[in-house]
């Protein structure tokens, strides 16, 4: 795949605790260049106003994170986040399912809190983050993709990055296999995408699903922010 189709399907990420003001101006930097620009920038909601600033093509979204990384925020804290964010200029909202509650048993309580999420973020995109790598069974990864594409979020994620088991194959294709009834439900795919080689491989695995037009910033991203160093 050409270089530029995959930059623009990128969402350039920094989600360091140690992150400074600088570093959020550097990583502006590198979201537009000779191939195009970046599908999004994702940072913490208090650098929001930041980016704002430091963007000059509005085409690239502003993303930011809530209920992150663990995903057990109170679901009014969760709600008013998401307000705030978009309060401060947020386009695209990425939201840790809550996977612990799900897998505890307390199903309907995670599922609601997604539908509140839904609801709050009116016309901005919202992502949820599955974290596949703790959910672990591919039956309750499709299962749970099927309930949120019921709920109406935008886009399902792999995963947060921060638990050893990121992006895998076999995720992936538990995820398509539920957006395959409704392909307006874009996929994400984060957590360990470090190379060109895995790229192509994940968009190959997608393609063959979902076909070639689902590959396009509206329905598919990729959270793999080193990746812009390779390719550029």
């Amino acid at each position: 795949m050409e270089a530029a189709k995959i930059y623009s399907l990128i969402d350039l990420t920094s989600l360091n605790e140690s992150d400074t003001e600088q570093d959020i101006v550097n990583l502006c930097k590198l979201s537009q260049n000779s191939l195009g620009h970046v599908a999004a920038i994702c940072v913490y909601p208090k650098f929001i106003p930041l980016v704002k600033q430091n963007l000059s093509d509005a085409s690239i979204k502003i993303a930011t994170v809530i209920n992150f990384p663990e995903g057990m925020d109170q679901p009014q804290a969760v709600i008013d986040s998401i307000k705030d964010a978009l309060l401060k200029g947020a386009d695209e909202i990425d939201v840790v399912f809550p996977y612990k509650k799900y897998l505890s048993g307390d199903k309907d309580l995670a599922l609601d809190l997604i539908a509140k999420c839904k609801e709050v973020s009116k016309t901005k995109t919202l992502k949820v983050i599955l974290e596949t790598g703790a959910l672990k069974d591919l039956k309750v990864i499709q299962e749970v993709s099927a309930k949120l594409i019921d709920i109406g979020v935008d886009f399902l994620k792999t995963s947060t990055g921060k638990i050893p088991t990121g992006a895998t194959k076999a995720a992936v294709q538990a995820m398509v296999a539920a957006i395959k009834n409704n392909k307006k439900t874009g996929l994400k795919i984060s957590g360990g995408v470090k190379t060109v080689t895995q790229v192509e491989e994940f968009i190959g695995l997608v393609v063959s699903e979902l076909g070639n037009e689902f590959i396009d910033p509206k329905t598919f991203r990729i959270g793999a922010s080193s990746l812009v160093k390779n390719i550029s």
